[in-house]
């Protein structure tokens, strides 16, 4: 089916290619013509457009247009530009990670142009393009059915690694806790390994470590997956700064959690911990060391940086 692509980038990108060789047709969107070249070149009958204007005259309604770009103000913007170019009974997709109250505004808000909303929230990295996404659909159920097909092809099969979970909101607030969910896990490995690299004695191979637990453990995963590979070059991590980055879903879950009244510790600790990682100047630790100091420890020295 026709599709518009709007964001080709790493995760746009690989979503465009990835429909192309399953036989759609995409038009990809970009402010300028670089930005369509990885569509074009692939000579799979993909088309590239520079205006929004050019992207509602390529398509053949009622359109579809899935956006791939940040959350937040973008999506406003760009759900404003698209409100003045497509017609009644289009479709327009947020694959991001937007905040899922704000997908419920925008929801509300283009039904009232006439304009049908999804909210998709969509895992799968750069790893989507051979191993497909994972996608939790938010929306009304015709409009699910009518974007079916997209759906069976980005998935890892037609009929697994995605699902309708309910209205507009649905889609996002599932994948705000997925990401909540993956704080705690990447926190545990992260924890164990050091853990380990810790136990000199025993001079562990951490990479082997992360081979034998790949297959049959309980804690086999894609995250140990891709920990394995880290491990397998340098198992000091020398090039990898320990500045941890956030891109809110944690937060959100945390919030959403108090909101709720549902205990969810590990999740919180492993986003405080985040937090954590970018406190260059350390300021508590400081003052707890001068604390410790004051009750006659022997830890602090006024000499430390």
């Amino acid at each position: 089916m026709d599709l518009a692509m709007v964001g080709l980038g790493r995760m746009g990108g690989s979503m465009a290619e990835r429909l192309l060789r399953g036989g759609h047709h995409v038009v990809g969107y970009a402010r300028h013509a670089k930005g369509l070249e990885r569509i074009l070149r692939l000579g799979l009958g993909g088309d590239g457009v520079t205006s929004l204007g050019a992207l509602a005259d390529t398509l053949v309604p009622p359109r579809a247009v899935w956006l791939m770009i940040p959350a937040g103000a973008p999506v406003d913007e760009a759900l404003q530009a698209l409100g003045r170019v497509l017609s009644p009974g289009d479709v327009i997709i947020d694959g991001g990670n937007s905040y899922y109250r704000d997908s419920l505004r925008r929801a509300a808000a283009l039904r009232e142009q006439g304009l049908r909303f999804l909210d998709v929230g969509t895992s799968g990295g750069i790893w989507g393009l051979t191993e497909g996404y994972s996608m939790m659909v938010g929306g009304d159920g015709d409009v699910v059915a009518m974007l079916r097909p997209v759906f069976e092809t980005l998935a890892p099969a037609p009929d697994r690694g995605w699902g309708h979970v309910g209205p507009n909101g649905a889609g996002h607030f599932v994948k705000m806790v997925h990401n909540g969910i993956e704080y705690g896990m990447m926190q545990a490995l992260a924890e164990g390994f050091a853990i380990m690299k810790r136990k000199t004695e025993f001079a562990l191979d951490l990479h082997q470590v992360a081979e034998i637990w790949r297959f049959g453990s309980v804690v086999r995963s894609w995250l140990l997956d891709l920990t394995a590979r880290a491990l397998a070059g340098d198992q000091d991590l020398a090039d990898i700064a320990p500045h941890v980055a956030d891109s809110g879903e944690g937060r959100w879950t945390v919030a959403e959690a108090i909101d709720l009244d549902v205990a969810a510790p590990v999740i919180t600790l492993a986003l405080q911990q985040r937090l954590r990682s970018r406190d260059d100047y350390a300021f508590a630790d400081r003052l707890l060391a001068m604390m410790r100091y004051q009750f006659g420890g022997h830890e602090f020295r006024r000499d430390q940086p």
